[in-house]
């Protein structure tokens, strides 16, 4: 009753996507399973484009996108800033959020990281980080800190077991969704990073996943 009174300023965002038609979730076409006259089993091919990985590098525009939210109030994004520590491989990145509108609010500020593609297939964004800021009046601004580790520059490799970080140009997405990109920069990593673990739940039956080499969807 607040919000809809405008006496507290919403500032949640959506951890779900919503498509806009049910055939445009990929798991549609798997589901209820076989066989079709009485499904025992179900196939969900997804891979590594689950949520909104899939629509965004497939181009499947959503009803709403991963990370939508409403507010009473604007937000500006300003003063992007990448800091690599090449000790550790760690990168700082840090961005100003300022509040722009006549209310005070809370941003939830994203962000998503846009891998090479060298050794293995990468969805086109993933969200590696996420923080929300403190109660910002009309003016006011904050600055946001985040920490990219080792691990968040890699992706698994099933085949392998292995995380594996490929050496090349990775690109820091800052924004209020998965589809509002405010701003943007660059670094690169010099050589390859890996990262043996132990190979454990094997699948029992071979499972094909999506991939973007494949793609028919004209949609």
């Amino acid at each position: 009753a607040d919000i809809l009174k405008g006496n507290a300023n919403p500032s949640g965002k959506l951890a779900v996507t919503f498509p806009v038609n049910y055939t445009d979730v990929p798991s549609s076409t798997t589901f209820p399973g076989e066989p079709a006259e009485n499904p025992i089993t179900s196939f969900y091919n997804d891979g590594i484009y689950v949520g909104y990985r899939y629509y965004s590098t497939f181009g499947v525009k959503p009803s709403y996108e991963f990370g939508y939210g409403l507010s009473y109030t604007t937000f500006s994004y300003s003063g992007l800033t990448l800091h690599k520590n090449r000790t550790d491989t760690t990168v700082e990145v840090s961005v100003t959020v300022r509040n722009t509108g006549n209310y005070p609010g809370k941003e939830v500020v994203q962000l998503y990281l846009s891998a090479p593609q060298n050794q293995i297939e990468k969805p086109v964004i993933e969200l590696k980080g996420f923080a929300k800021t403190n109660l910002l009046k009309k003016g006011e601004s904050q600055t946001v800190t985040f920490k990219l580790d080792k691990r968040a520059l890699s992706s698994f490799w099933s085949g392998k077991s292995e995380w594996v970080a490929d050496a090349g140009n990775y690109v820091v997405k800052i924004g209020a969704s998965s589809s509002d990109i405010r701003l943007q920069d660059s670094f690169v990593l010099d050589t390859d990073l890996t990262e043996k673990v132990h190979y454990a739940m094997q699948p029992t039956t071979f499972v094909k996943e999506i991939s973007i080499k494949d793609k028919t969807d004209k949609r």
